[in-house]
């Protein structure tokens, strides 16, 4: 049977919101990453992992494949391991897997969720990762009709640095509204997230010109005496004369989030699908041509058009955006084919990338 999982964005009334973020814990759970660099490269190195684990999934020659965890942790449990660039296929054996779906801009109401989800402390002061050996799973649409979205995306790249030394891990995956803005599409942008925009170009410009990761990570500490700052002078930015400001707010969003822009680069290293043990998660929904295309050629794809680095054939000045993936009712990040027929998922499209269950953004399928 299908059930709608939170379809209303998460800072809306939701009755299954406890229900889809406290999913039995005996099911499933993920890792981090060990990736030592080489000249500027990613060196992403193989781990002891059990042949049934390697078995169950699909490998091709060419393909990324990296331990999801740190090696020093203290675990009984095989380490996670992750294939693809970005990631597509994760083996996490043992693990219990939590999947939160649309953040939207609300910081507040993303760390409720992840205090529910029992992986973030209630001190939010400090967002620690309590979720010991959980795998988190953030299933898109940060971005959009919020004014924290930067300081959300902080905060579960930090999270995901902590999981990782506790065996745990956090993955992401690109939703619709991800898609949309690095194309240029800010018509959902919050008034906020302009003034976000803004102020985090600043922040990086006083002292992380060299050191993204760094500055990227400390965003979600350094947002909290802005968004203190705003509530004081709450819409005195944004009346509606004052145009320069909205211009302002608009070549910084687009600063960050155009193809190869700093932010979408972020974003690119998350696919528009993932594969986890036997759950695949995607934002919108899985068909059986998305299978026959490829799911490691969509997530290749989608990652490089929002790095900046695959072009237009008729224009090489124009980034080449992803059609099936990202464009049309029934892609990956756009199908709500499910919610209006669920007798269409007949298994066929889950067998294909060796998969007993699948759960989206827009529905819960189990066989």
């Amino acid at each position: 049977m299908a059930i709608p999982l939170l379809r209303t964005p998460i800072h809306q009334s939701n009755p299954l919101r406890r229900r889809c973020l406290l999913p039995n814990p005996n099911a499933c759970t993920a890792t981090g990453y060990s990736t030592p660099k080489k000249k500027n490269k990613q060196l992403l190195v193989p781990v002891a992992a059990s042949s049934s684990d390697l078995n169950s999934l699909r490998t091709d020659a060419g393909r990324r494949t990296c331990d999801v965890g740190n090696n020093t942790s203290i675990s009984s449990l095989e380490p996670i391991l992750a294939i693809g660039d970005p990631p597509t296929f994760v083996s996490a054996p043992g693990r219990r897997i939590v999947a939160v779906g649309d953040l939207h801009g609300d910081l507040d109401q993303t760390r409720c969720a992840l205090q529910i989800a029992g992986v973030l402390s209630s001190d939010c002061s400090r967002d620690s990762w309590i979720g010991g050996e959980t795998v988190l799973v953030q299933l898109g649409d940060v971005l959009d009709r919020g004014q924290d979205e930067i300081a959300i995306l902080s905060l579960l790249r930090s999270l995901d640095v902590q999981a990782r030394a506790q065996g745990g891990a956090v993955f992401q995956i690109n939703g619709n509204h991800e898609t949309m803005n690095v194309e240029g599409d800010f018509r959902y942008v919050d008034s906020g997230a302009y003034d976000e925009c803004l102020d985090f170009l600043a922040y990086l410009d006083d002292g992380f010109k060299d050191d993204w990761d760094e500055g990227f990570i400390g965003w979600v500490g350094a947002s909290e005496k802005r968004r203190q700052e705003q509530k004081a002078s709450a819409g005195s930015h944004w009346g509606q004369w004052n145009l320069l400001k909205r211009q302002k707010g608009v070549v910084a969003r687009s600063i960050l989030l155009r193809p190869g822009g700093p932010l979408a680069c972020e974003l690119a290293k998350h696919g528009v699908l993932l594969k986890i043990n036997d759950w695949v998660f995607c934002h919108g929904g899985l068909l059986p041509h998305h299978v026959a295309y490829g799911v490691e050629r969509m997530n290749r794809e989608v990652s490089q058009w929002m790095r900046g680095v695959s072009y237009d054939e008729d224009d090489p000045s124009i980034p080449s955006m992803p059609f099936v993936a990202t464009r049309g009712y029934d892609s990956v990040v756009w199908n709500r084919l499910y919610s209006r027929d669920p007798s269409a998922v007949d298994g066929y499209q889950m067998s294909q990338v060796s998969a007993q269950s699948t759960q989206l953004h827009h529905f819960l399928y189990i066989n």
